[in-house]
């Protein structure tokens, strides 16, 4: 086995990188990471394992991180005093972590590639002086990753999937307690009667819209205007993604009163925004947006999981979602030669 580490995704042919990130998540696939690249407050570099054929075995991120400015990304869970690492291994957004290999490697091989990945980090945390840690792991890779480090790992968060059975909505609902499926089916009727004209759109040709509402949610939560700041997050996801960013969203005439961005990937549809306007809510419009449309859409491009995230976990439960765990592993042997 060979490590190497490059400055960008650009380096690793998009075909060889989503061979093994297909189904670890939208946030570690070739497009998402390429875009992440343009973000100033992180330097990104990719681990790369390959084998006696020069053929991608493993791969990881490596964020250096310079300002994070979103405090849900900061090791929190440390004790005071300790040493905060600086390096973020595998993905940096999207609350959802895994490192990658090959899913046609024998365990004993894969065990030797999380190996060379964890010391790629190490080694490359220990150039800046620093350590690294793995942030919002899954309990699969958590499992896969902690017998290779000395720190127990730190649960972080409760993280939500909705199973979607069968072909269509009403498998959905069938799958559900009976007064859950009279309590969805009146919340849906409510949204339909406030007539408004839900349309599925690609990000790219909202994104000025949908970042207003965002804006408006930031300010429903004491923050300030943000509307340039969530416009200009909303473009740059639009241009790196494409028509992978897909939306759905609700007006009232010309004006947009609510949206939910989402992704199809790797037989799961996943949630990444949603916002509605305080001005005008309409009766469901949350649920309606967040939950039951893109659960449509994700049965018609064939996906069979709605993934929800963190956050509002009950609700979530009450609309079928399984839950399970997001950790944290902290590298407390860094080689650090600053």
């Amino acid at each position: 086995m060979k490590t190497e580490i490059v400055s960008s995704v650009h380096d690793v042919p998009a075909a060889d990188w989503d061979r093994l990130a297909e189904h670890a998540g939208v946030y570690l696939s070739h497009r998402w990471l390429a875009g992440e690249e343009s973000d100033p407050t992180a330097t990104a570099s990719y681990a790369l394992i390959r084998d006696h054929d020069g053929a991608l075995a493993a791969a990881a991120p490596l964020y250096l991180v310079h300002r994070e400015p979103n405090t849900y990304y900061e090791p929190a869970h440390l004790p005071p005093g300790a040493q905060r690492p600086h390096v973020i291994a595998g993905a940096r957004r999207g609350y959802h972590n895994t490192p990658l290999t090959d899913p046609g490697l024998p365990g004993d091989v894969e065990l030797q590639c999380l190996s060379l990945l964890r010391d790629a980090a190490r080694d490359h945390a220990g150039r800046h002086g620093t350590s690294h840690w793995w942030p919002y792991l899954t309990e699969p890779a958590m499992q896969r990753l902690a017998p290779l480090y000395d720190t127990p790992p730190h649960r972080m968060e409760d993280d939500a999937t909705i199973p979607l059975p069968g072909a269509g909505f009403d498998d959905y609902l069938a799958a559900l307690p009976s007064k859950r499926r009279v309590a969805i089916r009146h919340e849906r009727a409510a949204f339909e009667a406030a007539e408004l004209d839900v349309r599925h759109l690609y990000l790219m040709d909202c994104y000025e819209d949908a970042g207003r509402l965002l804006a408006a949610l930031q300010r429903s939560h004491g923050h300030g205007d943000d509307t340039d700041a969530m416009t200009g997050l909303l473009k740059r996801q639009a241009d790196a993604m494409g028509e992978r960013a897909r939306v759905v969203a609700a007006y009232d005439g010309h004006r947009m009163t609510g949206f939910c961005l989402y992704y199809h990937q790797g037989g799961t549809t996943w949630l990444r925004a949603v916002g509605i306007d305080p001005e005008r809510p309409a009766p469901f419009a949350y649920f309606a947006l967040t939950y039951y449309e893109p659960i449509e859409d994700a049965y018609r491009h064939g996906t069979t999981a709605l993934h929800a995230g963190m956050k509002a976990i009950e609700a979530k439960r009450l609309r079928g979602a399984r839950v399970s765990g997001l950790y944290a592993l902290v590298d407390t042997r860094a080689e650090g030669r600053a």
